[in-house]
């Protein structure tokens, strides 16, 4: 089983419209090209920033299958309000030779129930047991993994390999303390842009998944390559690292807020890729405020990010 993928970082894809606001495939084939050609190792499609509940499960599946016909490995997200159509996105991300699934929780229905749990995820485990696996868990889904279910879910399918991180540090911390520190053979990805240095630096994570990196990829790869030195002790990379992180912050807190995906689409819009101009639907869209805020942010750092760059050293290194 192929694993390789998830030891990297990978953008989350946008679901890219047309002017009736259907998604428009060929656009999203392109973005995943292009981020594959900047040198992430794949692409996840459809967790939070593909708008997954808003579109049908032959849309999503539209998008991944036309993905990995055009040769870009693709983690799929299983969301869904039932179990079904999560097994589904999963039995299809097996059928067409997926990269990986990204598993997340039950929502709505019995949501806190550690029994539904269970049997939600070993439904989808049992779906796709070629597919490389991680649960992705975040505070947004209205549960939390904790280490007791995610080991006796891997006693019993040894697809599911390792755990994507949303919350904070100290959700990050647990999962490595408690969880992916418990197997050398269980890996931690980064799976929120705010704590990218924390957990490759202080938790050991092997890769990241990341919203902001769709906009920024070369900015995204470098944080991610300078918290790596920064993690075998590389003093220069560890100020550095820390330098990009905290320069990214506010664009990064972006990826924490309901509105992520209004935010990542305005961005889109500023750096002149029209198709994400339009959301799913009409009445998503950022106030003037938000706009403005978000247009200010931006032009903000790349002006710093093209002067910082220049200094050369290890982020000269790792570019």
């Amino acid at each position: 089983m192929n694993q390789d993928v998830f030891h990297g970082t990978i953008p989350a894809l946008l679901t890219p419209c047309t002017p009736d606001r259907r998604p428009d495939f060929d656009a999203l084939v392109r973005k995943g090209q292009e981020m594959m050609a900047a040198g992430m190792s794949g692409v996840v499609y459809c967790g939070s920033c593909g708008d997954w509940p808003l579109l049908s499960d032959a849309e999503r599946m539209e998008g991944v299958a036309r993905l990995t016909q055009a040769g870009v490995p693709v983690i799929v997200g299983t969301g869904a309000v039932n179990t079904r159509s999560a097994v589904a996105h999963a039995a299809h991300a097996q059928e067409i030779g997926a990269a990986g699934l990204m598993v997340i929780p039950r929502v709505l229905s019995r949501g806190q129930s550690v029994a539904a749990q269970r049997n939600h995820f070993k439904a989808i485990l049992d779906a796709a047991p070629d597919v490389p696996a991680i649960i992705y868990n975040s505070p947004y889904y209205g549960y939390v993994t904790k280490a007791d279910l995610f080991f006796a879910l891997r006693a019993e399918h040894p697809n599911l390999i390792g755990f994507k991180e949303f919350g904070g540090k100290a959700d990050m911390s647990y999962a490595a303390e408690h969880i992916t520190s418990q197997d050398d053979e269980v890996i931690l990805m980064v799976g929120v842009d705010t704590e990218v240095y924390h957990g490759f630096v202080r938790c050991g994570a092997v890769g990241a998944i990341t919203g902001i990196g769709t906009i920024f990829p070369k900015e995204t790869l470098l944080q991610v390559a300078l918290s790596r030195r920064a993690a075998g002790g590389c003093v220069e990379s560890d100020l550095r690292a820390r330098e990009l992180a905290e320069a990214f912050s506010v664009l990064a807190k972006f990826d924490e807020g309901v509105d992520l995906v209004l935010y990542f689409k305005h961005l889109m819009v500023l750096k002149g890729e029209e198709q994400y101009r339009l959301n799913i639907y009409e009445t998503d869209t950022l106030s003037p405020s938000q706009a403005g805020f978000c247009t200010a942010q931006f032009h903000q750092f790349n002006a710093w990010f093209a002067n910082w760059s220049k200094q050369g050293g290890v982020i000269a290194e790792c570019m």
